[in-house]
C-alpha cells in the first residue's frame, strides 16, 4: 500500500506493506485523515517529542525507523481479525480514538513506529474503540471529531461555573475548536484574538461574539470591556472586593503554544484568572511565576479528550451542531501531503487540509 512516511525528517510518498489484524482489531480504509498542528511540530520537534515521551515514561518514536503520523481518521471497515465481535459490516465507515488496546497496554496511533497513522491507504484499528459514522456524515468532516474533541476536552477543564467571560487567544483549529465547545456550553460573550483576517472570520463563524485583531486592538483590554459588572454584581461584591476592578471571572485559552506567549498572558490577565493552556508549545519556555503569584492565576495544562467526549464531538458535527465543513480548506492526495505540510503555515491560505490516501 502507498503511505505519507515521515523519514530522515521530511515527508516521502513510499510502499509499506498493508497491515494484518490481529486479535481484537479492525483493518480499515483509510477515507480521510486531518492534518494536525502537532504533525507539524513533531516535524520540526521531532526529536523534542522523543525526549518527552522518555521523560513521561512513554514509548518514544525511533527516529531513525519510518512513521506515519496521522491521527485524525475517518475510515471504512475492510475486515475483521480474530475474536472480533464484528458487530459492524465491512464497508461500515467509522472513526476512533487514535490507539489500539493491546495486552501491553493503550498504545497511539500516529507517532509510533509500529502503529501506523491515517496518511496511509490503510490502518489498523481496535474494534472495542469503534464509533460509527451517523447520518452519513462525509469523511472529511467525520475526520474533524477528534480535533473538535480536543476544545470540547479543554472547555471541560476550565470547570466552568457560569458568569465567566472566556478570551481565546489564537483561531487556529483548537482554537475553532474552543470556540465551537464555548457555544455549545452556552458561555458569553465569547472574545476571541487573532492576527489573520481568515482565521478571525471563521472565529466569528463558528461562535465568537467579538473578533480582535492585536495588531489594532490589546485583547485583554477589549476582553475588560466586556467583562464589566453589572451595579447589582459590584453591590454584591464583599468590601475588600470592591476595592479591585469590577470585571467578571476570566477564562483565557491559549491557543497558539509559541514561547513567549503564556507570559504574555500572565501579563495580560486579570487577578484571579483561569487559564488553560491548550496550545502545544514544543520548545523550553519561561515565565514569571512570581507574576502568577501576585495576580493569583490558575493554570490548567490540557491534552486531548476522553471518550466521552470523543464520541459526544462526532454526535455534535454528524447533527449540525458545529460547522465542521468550515474549518475545511483544502484536500490532498498522498502526493500533496508535504507540500501541505508547507502551505499550512500560510493561516490566510489554510486552516485545516484534509488526506484523501485514495485521491
Amino acid at each position: 500500500m502507498r503511505a505519507a512516511i515521515f523519514r530522515n525528517g521530511e515527508i516521502v510518498v513510499g510502499q509499506m506493506v498493508e497491515p494484518k489484524p490481529g486479535p481484537g482489531q479492525v483493518l480499515v480504509k483509510t477515507l480521510a485523515c486531518g492534518i494536525c498542528g502537532s504533525d507539524l511540530h513533531a516535524r520540526q520537534h521531532a526529536h523534542r517529542m522523543v525526549e518527552m515521551a522518555r521523560k513521561v515514561g512513554r514509548k518514544p518514536m525511533d527516529l531513525a525507523r519510518d512513521v506515519v503520523f496521522g491521527h485524525e481518521f475517518c475510515c471504512e471497515i475492510v475486515d475483521y481479525g480474530p475474536g472480533t465481535a464484528r458487530k459492524l459490516k465491512p464497508g461500515t465507515h467509522v472513526c476512533s480514538l487514535p490507539a489500539l488496546v493491546t495486552p501491553q497496554g493503550i498504545e497511539g496511533i500516529g507517532y509510533s513506529n509500529d502503529n501506523i497513522g491515517g496518511y496511509a491507504e490503510a490502518m489498523l484499528l481496535s474494534e472495542a474503540l469503534l464509533l460509527e459514522v451517523p447520518n452519513g456524515l462525509a469523511p472529511e468532516h467525520a475526520a474533524l471529531t477528534e480535533p473538535l474533541a480536543v476544545g470540547v476536552h479543554a472547555v471541560a477543564k476550565a470547570n466552568i461555573s457560569g458568569g465567566e467571560v472566556p478570551l481565546v487567544i489564537g483561531c487556529g483549529p483548537v482554537g475553532l475548536a474552543v470556540i465551537a465547545a464555548l457555544k455549545i456550553r452556552g458561555l458569553h460573550p465569547i472574545v476571541a484574538a487573532d492576527y489573520s483576517p481568515a482565521r478571525r472570520a471563521l472565529a466569528a463563524r463558528l461562535g465568537a461574539d467579538i473578533v480582535v485583531d492585536p495588531k489594532v486592538s490589546q485583547p485583554y483590554a477589549t476582553w475588560a470591556e466586556h467583562a464589566q459588572m453589572s451595579e447589582a454584581e459590584k453591590a454584591a461584591r464583599p468590601p475588600l472586593q470592591a476595592m479591585l476592578p469590577a470585571l467578571k471571572p476570566a477564562i483565557i485559552f491559549e491557543c497558539v503554544g509559541v514561547p513567549g506567549l503564556l507570559q504574555q498572558v500572565f501579563e495580560g490577565a486579570p487577578r484571579d484568572a483561569r487559564i488553560v493552556v491548550v496550545g502545544v508549545c514544543m520548545e523550553t519556555d519561561r515565565n514569571e511565576p512570581m507574576l502568577g503569584i501576585m495576580k493569583e492565576l490558575n493554570v490548567q495544562y490540557v491534552l486531548g479528550y476522553t471518550p466521552d467526549e470523543f464520541a459526544a464531538s462526532l454526535r455534535l458535527i454528524a447533527e449540525g451542531q458545529v460547522d465542521a465543513a468550515a474549518m475545511v480548506t483544502a484536500e490532498v492526495g498522498l502526493d500533496g501531503v508535504a507540500k501541505a505540510f508547507a502551505d499550512l503555515a500560510n493561516p490566510e491560505a489554510h486552516t485545516k487540509i484534509i488526506v484523501q490516501p485514495w485521491r
